[in-house]
């Protein structure tokens, strides 16, 4: 089994736990030549690309001009990213042995880097999966990276017993795995909020609780997509009736708004 994840535009770059090593990107020749056009976009063209201030947008640049395919120098992915997903990951709290069995059975899908893994180092970078870019491989990085992401992820799971691909991956970010591509089966996650009788997804939240499922599946090892029905974190539960062969529908009672609940605490 093998758990896929979106990165985040969040990143923190503060300093590492000691104890975890540092492994370098499976996909860095495709990342250096990706970087040959990104280095070319200008100030205008990141702010066009992904709606980003001219602050944002200049520092992007400096980024770009400054990344280094070839360096051993970097953040591991799982500490650098910053966002919802990883508030629910909670990486940095993971021992040495519990960061090894995340690096062979989670990945993270990246625009620049096509497939990470947890210790994988990676530089500061913005580039979101869904942006148009002219490479030598088409208009946009879903032509640069093509059949490439199934490869891999096709490649890490052919070691595993079960070899299901469990999708907790944004819609944009898990469109860049060619399912055609792909030879193992996907089982796509969906969390609902109920309130008043009403269930729906509520962005903030899914986004945590699709970390919160990568770290479920961590701390409990496991290695059958069928055993994550046991998820139970934050009040969550497995819907069977509302859930299929290729998805799990996990729902709970609507918590209230984040800055609300921290009132209340």
């Amino acid at each position: 089994m093998l758990i896929v994840l979106s990165p985040a535009k969040a990143l923190n770059f503060d300093a590492a736990p000691p104890s975890a090593p540092l492994t370098l990107p499976q996909m860095t020749d495709h990342t250096a030549e990706l970087a040959k056009s990104t280095k070319k976009l200008r100030v205008s063209d990141l702010k066009r690309m992904m709606s980003l201030s001219d602050a944002l947008a200049k520092l992007n640049r400096e980024r770009f001009q400054a990344f280094a395919p070839e360096s051993e120098d970097g953040m591991q992915a799982a500490f650098a990213f910053n966002g919802d997903v990883y508030m629910g990951l909670k990486a940095r709290e993971l021992d040495r042995k519990a960061l090894a069995w995340a690096q062979d059975h989670v990945r993270i899908l990246s625009g620049l880097y096509g497939v990470l893994r947890p210790l994988d180092a990676i530089q500061p970078y913005r580039l979101e999966m869904g942006v148009k870019i002219k490479t030598r491989r088409g208009q946009s990085l879903y032509d640069f990276w093509g059949e490439r992401i199934s490869g891999v992820l096709d490649e890490t799971i052919a070691g595993h017993k079960d070899k299901t691909v469990v999708n907790c991956a944004s819609g944009e970010y898990f469109g860049a795995v060619d399912r055609k591509a792909l030879k193992a089966p996907v089982l796509s996650c969906r969390f609902l909020e109920e309130k008043d009788g009403e269930a729906r997804i509520i962005s903030f939240f899914a986004k945590r609780a699709r970390g919160s499922m990568a770290r479920y599946a961590i701390d409990n090892r496991i290695d059958k997509a069928a055993d994550l029905k046991a998820f139970d974190t934050d009040g969550y539960r497995f819907r069977p009736d509302l859930s299929s062969d290729e998805e799990l529908t996990f729902m709970r009672p609507q918590p209230p708004p984040p800055s609300r609940a921290k009132a209340q605490a």
